[in-house]
């Protein structure tokens, strides 16, 4: 699967999920699942490594064992970015994700790709003009949401809604790595191009989303990271894209990280599960410097 076939779902979704209504739930779990945990410390200082899938079924169970222990035991909750309120976010959205040069969508696609994205919104019953205001990526991405919804998942089911609302429970201390705005600029500044390529590629995965969805939470709930790293990040043949996305972000959190390690206590830092597995993951940066991650879960 490739990067930007997936990366709505680990990065965009955590920012744009808070749109969508509350939907039924799925099968119930009947235990709890045990995604991957590491911790790096020294003689005063603790740090927990927890990948986290930013939306999931109702009645996915994690929040047990190791993972709940290290959590209730940290002082501070570090997450990718603090969230704020579905109407805030939304403005964010509309302001960088609406077109502003007098030109619609389907009349800046070639002919070819015009034709298949008109196909799939009538496919979805949706009217073909319905896209016509939005930039390339914000269309791919909003295309994406819906058989997403449609199966299910929801951001209030994901791991950021639950650990935040037990941090404010628990007047835990929080630091957000980014901020909405970068996270969307990162969208938004790619080049038109990728733009492109990133809307025809969720056009020619919305047949078998949910079933690769499905493949990412299975592979989540399990701990198989190296899996989960494979479906995330692997097979990205636009290395300007994997840098912006993965291997910058990676390296800055990883500085982050190090400069943590100087002052005492106990931190829990939750980030999409495809940074902390395969070539490159945080740990991968952290051991250049000499910090060694242990796997606890």
């Amino acid at each position: 699967m490739k990067f930007f076939r997936k990366s709505h779902v680990r990065l965009a979704a955590a920012a744009t999920l808070g749109l969508l209504a509350a939907t039924p739930s799925l099968a119930r779990e009947e235990a709890p699942a045990r995604p991957a945990m590491w911790k790096i410390a020294d003689k005063d200082t603790t740090i927990y490594l927890f990948g986290t899938i930013h939306i999931l079924p109702e009645d996915t169970h994690w929040f047990a064992g190791p993972v709940k222990k290290a959590f209730d035991s940290s002082d501070l909750l570090v997450t990718e970015t603090e969230i704020g309120s579905a109407e805030s976010l939304q403005q964010l959205f509309i302001e960088k994700g609406l077109r502003s040069d007098g030109t619609t969508l389907r009349a800046s696609l070639p002919a070819q790709e015009r034709a298949a994205f008109e196909k799939a919104l009538a496919g979805m019953g949706i009217p073909a003009e319905a896209f016509d205001r939005f930039e390339p990526w914000y269309a791919g991405l909003l295309l994406s949401l819906l058989p997403l919804k449609a199966a299910g998942y929801d951001k209030a089911n994901g791991v950021e809604t639950l650990i935040e609302a037990r941090a404010a429970e628990k007047h835990k201390a929080r630091k957000a790595l980014e901020t909405p705005e970068y996270q969307i600029e990162l969208f938004d500044g790619m080049p038109l191009e990728s733009q492109n390529r990133y809307l025809g590629e969720v056009l020619e995965q919305l047949p078998t989303l949910r079933e690769d969805v499905a493949k990412v939470v299975t592979a989540w709930k399990t701990g198989r990271a190296d899996e989960l790293a494979s479906l995330l990040n692997e097979d990205e043949s636009d290395e300007a894209m994997r840098a912006a996305f993965i291997t910058n972000r990676n390296k800055a959190w990883a500085q982050w990280l190090q400069a943590r390690m100087a002052e005492p206590g106990t931190v829990f830092v939750a980030v999409g599960a495809g940074h902390l597995a395969g070539e490159g993951s945080v740990q991968d940066q952290l051991a250049k410097v000499g910090i060694k991650a242990k796997r606890v879960q």
